[in-house]
C-alpha cells in the first residue's frame, strides 16, 4: 500500500459519492434468510433474474424448515431459470439445515459462520454483514475487480487479496457502501467491454482510460 493509492483511493470514494449518492444491494429482500438465498442464486446469474424468480420463491418458502423440508425435485423446478439450480438446491438445503441445527434457525452474523454454510463464500457474506447487520466489509465480484484495477487501487487478482487491498485503503466505515458503489459503477458505467468512458466522473482520474488514450 503507497501514498499514491490511497490517495487515490479516497479520490474513487469521494467522486463516486457524488455520481451514486445512494447505495443499495439490487436484490430484492425483505429479511436476512431471504438475501441469503438470493446471493446463492445470484451465482452465474443477473440479479434481475434472481429477483424475478425470488418474488414467488419468498412466498412459498419463508422459513430454513421450508428450503430443507421441501423434495429436491421442486426446489429445482422453483429455481430453474438462475441457472445450475442442482448445485444451487443442494447448497440451499444443505445451508438451511445447517441453520437448524447448528444457529437455532437464524441466519449467522458473523464472517466465520457464514462462510461455513455450502454456496456461501466471503462475497455473499459481506452482502449479508453489510446489509443486514451493519458490519464493514467489500464486496468484491467481477465488477470490483475490474473497476479496482482499472482505476489503479490495486494489482492483485485474488477476489480475497483484493478485498485486503482495497480495505487498507480508507476507513472501515467506508468498506460497505464503498464496495457498492463499485458494483454499481461497474454494472452500468465501467463495463467489461465497452465502458462508458465518456459518461465516466472518474475519466480524468483513470490510468486504464490514460493507457487507451495513448493507443
Amino acid at each position: 500500500m503507497g501514498k499514491h493509492e490511497v490517495a487515490q483511493a479516497k479520490l474513487v470514494c469521494r467522486e463516486l459519492k457524488k455520481s451514486i449518492p445512494e447505495t443499495r444491494v439490487e436484490l430484492d429482500y425483505d429479511n436476512a434468510l431471504e438475501l441469503m438465498v438470493a446471493t446463492v442464486l445470484s451465482a452465474q446469474c443477473t440479479d434481475v433474474r434472481v429477483n424475478e424468480v425470488s418474488k414467488a420463491l419468498f412466498k412459498k418458502y419463508r422459513r430454513p424448515e421450508d428450503y430443507a423440508g421441501v423434495e429436491a425435485e421442486e426446489l429445482e423446478e422453483d429455481i430453474r431459470q438462475t441457472g445450475f439450480y442442482r448445485q444451487k438446491t443442494k447448497n440451499i438445503q444443505a445451508a438451511m439445515q445447517m441453520i437448524i441445527t447448528d444457529y437455532n434457525g437464524q441466519v449467522p452474523d458473523s464472517m466465520d459462520a457464514l462462510t461455513r454454510l455450502p454456496g456461501l463464500g466471503r462475497k455473499s457474506a459481506n452482502v449479508i454483514l453489510g446489509n443486514i447487520h451493519c458490519v464493514p466489509g467489500i464486496v468484491v465480484d467481477t465488477h470490483v475487480g475490474r473497476v479496482s484495477h482499472r482505476l489503479g487501487l490495486t494489482n492483485e487478482k485474488d477476489p480475497v487479496k483484493i478485498e485486503m487491498a482495497l480495505g487498507k485503503l480508507l476507513p472501515e466505515d467506508e468498506w460497505t457502501a464503498f464496495g457498492q458503489r463499485l458494483v454499481l459503477h461497474g454494472r452500468y458505467v465501467c463495463k467489461a467491454r465497452k465502458p462508458l468512458c465518456d459518461e465516466c466522473a472518474l475519466m480524468p482520474h483513470c490510468p486504464h482510460f490514460a493507457e487507451e488514450a495513448k493507443g
